[in-house]
């Protein structure tokens, strides 16, 4: 007996409002708490259904539906749409005694209003550098997305702003109309990726995050934003009709509760001076974020004393920005420039005009290597983009979108033909992807890099041996290289100019305190190309010592975690070299650390003497979880599949690691024959 339609259609109705419900419920996990509950394909399942269900019943199609974040066909203009409440400017603070003087203004307005200025307290909120939007929501349904615009009209971007995750489609418990104010932005991560992606597609790359975020959105085709991570921090309420709370950080509570993306660092403070060190605390870890801010937006906690204090201008008096010194500007890159690093690698650098960043003159930034120089595609005479972040080198992001639209621009740089430091002819190798500097031995500029980074802090660390001194150690001829630093003496030492007995002695002592750093930091100073500060910890504690390293082959450096193939041959390659080993030979002799101390033996148990490979995602244990029980176990786990793996643990979405073991033998079992193996 078959159902009758109207039962059925009810059934699907229930059924489509529960996957709605759903599917926004994992929106909000993933976009805006970051705790995705689902994988992606249980994920897309649940679309999958309702959409499939829509198609059936296209009366249940309902604009906020999750099916409706992308569609529709791109646009042939933007229209512009009238705010409901201004989007205002806000006055800027650049220091302590703007945001005092701004304090003491409050204070003395609110008491020539009738308010009491003595109990004002302050929001504090990071300024994200994107793109203001509002978000206009009727009876709990998003109705509208528009740019600030002038402040008063903008541009209805809806058809992108529905593609944000992020961005509820409808609101629970909303009043009858309601104004959302939000920063729409693309992650730093977001956008290194976009920007790599845009180069090897030939097309301009952008700026800066914030540049990326404003094109994601003022464009036509909804596809292009929502192929683009975007998201949104909201900050506040415009227009509402149906609702009214008492403070600034109420608002953003509610907002927070039903399901909008609000910082959860907001701070509320009562005083100015604690208010002054919330600003700061945020500049300090501005760099540390993965999206931009470029201040601190303060404003008075209560909407009464902010009513009250009015506007002037298009500024509230009731709110100031904290204004960050700017973390990039423009300048005219004047050259593109080259060094030879300790490796003999050539490596780019820009030559520019001056330019203030983050609070120092820059006229000298990094461009990484090759690679990223091409990429960036910057050449001479380029207005290009700086940024510097803290004590982080600046670096050249981006040419400027007018110098890229330049016709007459200059050549692309290319390596220099011969050695910067020592004329010898450069060479690239073979499938290499750096032009280098084969003179290893005598490269002078080579000799300094490899000398002040063996005694920089990670590596030897010794005091008062800095970049200064080890280039003129090496351009007086004490030194010949990094071994030459243990048979400096006191006589040698007292004869340079600047040097005493007391100063000598005292560098003496920091090279003779240098010889007990433990053997992975030896491993490290060496600087043996592609041998990081992690990547010698896991050379040191998976083979105990520099002769296990030295007898190692490419396959035993290649299973340990981190280590590929092309960089194991190079790293075996390189301590085969007789130079290499001569140095390692004169360093021990002057006493430095060559084995790793406590390293603790393997447990015994069903897995000792066993090597296991991970791959794929397991259905109940984390990569971590994984490992440790292996290594409880006794067993050893390593990062590639060789001839000396006994087990492949191949979970769901295996790779390249699963066909590889299946090609040369090895036994690949699941996560139940994991537990079996454990069990023993």
């Amino acid at each position: 007996m078959t159902s009758a339609p109207g039962a059925e259609q009810g059934a699907a109705a229930e059924r489509a409002a529960e996957l709605r419900s759903e599917i926004e419920r994992h929106n909000h996990l993933y976009y805006v708490l970051d705790e995705p509950a689902v994988s992606d394909a249980q994920y897309d399942a649940l679309l999958n259904e309702l959409r499939d269900l829509e198609g059936v019943h296209p009366e249940l199609l309902t604009p906020d539906s999750p099916t409706q974040r992308v569609g529709g066909h791109p646009l042939e203009k933007f229209i512009q749409v009238e705010h409901l409440q201004p989007m205002l400017s806000l006055a800027n603070a650049r220091d302590e005694g703007e945001l005092r003087a701004w304090a003491v203004r409050v204070a003395t307005l609110a008491e020539k209003s009738g308010l009491d200025g003595s109990a004002i307290d302050y929001v504090a909120e990071p300024k994200i550098d994107g793109l203001a939007i509002s978000l206009l929501y009727e009876d709990g349904a998003l109705v509208r997305g528009a740019t600030r615009g002038d402040g008063e009209i903008g541009e209805d971007v809806t058809h992108n702003l529905r593609t944000i995750g992020a961005i509820p489609l409808r609101v629970p418990d909303a009043p009858r109309t309601l104004e959302v104010r939000g920063e729409v932005y693309l992650p730093r991560s977001a956008f290194a990726r976009l920007n790599e992606v845009r180069a090897a597609a030939g097309e301009p790359t952008f700026a800066n995050p914030r540049n990326s975020a404003a094109g994601s959105i003022r464009q036509l085709d909804p596809h292009v934003a929502a192929a683009r991570p975007l998201s949104i921090w909201c900050y506040g309420v415009g227009a509402v009709d149906g609702l009214e709370l008492e403070t600034h950080r109420e608002w953003l509570d509610w907002l927070r509760a039903r399901g909008f993306k609000v910082s959860p660092e907001v701070e509320v403070y009562s005083e100015v001076e604690s208010l002054a060190a919330g600003c700061r605390a945020w500049e300090e870890r501005r760099e540390a974020l993965d999206y931009e801010i470029d201040g601190v937006v303060v404003k008075v906690n209560g909407l009464s004393i902010q009513r009250g204090l009015g506007v002037v201008g298009r500024e509230p008096r009731g709110a100031i920005a904290w204004k960050f010194a700017p973390m990039t500007a423009q300048t005219i890159l004047r050259r593109v420039a080259w060094n030879v690093g300790r490796t003999g690698h050539l490596v780019p650098f820009a030559d520019l005009e001056p330019v203030p960043v983050s609070g120092v003159i820059v006229k000298l930034a990094t461009l990484h290597n090759e690679e990223d120089l091409h990429r960036k595609d910057v050449r001479d005479g380029d207005e290009v983009v700086v940024m510097r972040a803290g004590d982080v080198i600046p670096q050249v992001v981006s040419p400027t979108p007018a110098a890229q639209r330049n016709p007459e621009r200059g050549e692309p740089p290319r390596p220099p033909e011969r050695c910067p430091s020592c004329d010898t002819p450069t060479v690239k190798p073979e499938e290499g992807v750096w032009t280098i500097c084969p003179n290893r031995a005598s490269c002078p500029g080579q000799l300094h890099q490899a000398v002040k980074h063996f005694v920089s802090r990670g590596a030897m660390d010794i005091e008062g041996l800095g970049e200064r001194q080890a280039e003129r150690f090496l351009a007086d001829g004490l030194i010949g290289d990094v071994a030459g630093i243990y048979e400096l003496d006191q006589e040698r030492l007292t004869r340079l100019e600047g040097f005493g007995e007391t100063s000598a002695g005292n560098l003496l002592a920091a090279i003779d305190v240098s010889k007990e750093r433990p053997f992975h930091r030896v491993l490290f100073a060496l600087g043996i190309p592609g041998i990081g500060a992690v990547g010698a910890r896991a050379l040191a504690h998976h083979l105990g010592s520099m002769d296990a390293l030295l007898g190692a082959t490419a396959e035993d450096v290649e299973e340990i975690e981190g280590m590929g193939p092309v960089l194991a041959r190079a790293i075996v390659e390189t301590l085969a070299e007789e130079r290499t080993r001569a140095l390692i030979e004169r360093l021990r002799a002057h006493g430095l650390q060559m084995e790793e101390r406590g390293a603790a033996a393997p447990p015994e148990g069903p897995l000792s003497g066993r090597t296991l490979v991970i791959t794929g995602t397991l259905p109940n244990l984390s990569r971590d979880e994984a490992t440790a029980r292996i290594e409880a176990a006794g067993g050893r786990v390593t990062g590639s599949v060789s001839g000396n793996t006994d087990y492949l643990v191949a979970g769901d979405d295996s790779g390249t690691k699963l066909a590889r073991a299946r090609e040369v033998g090895i036994e690949v079992i699941d996560e139940a024959g994991l537990e079996a193996l454990l069990e023993g």
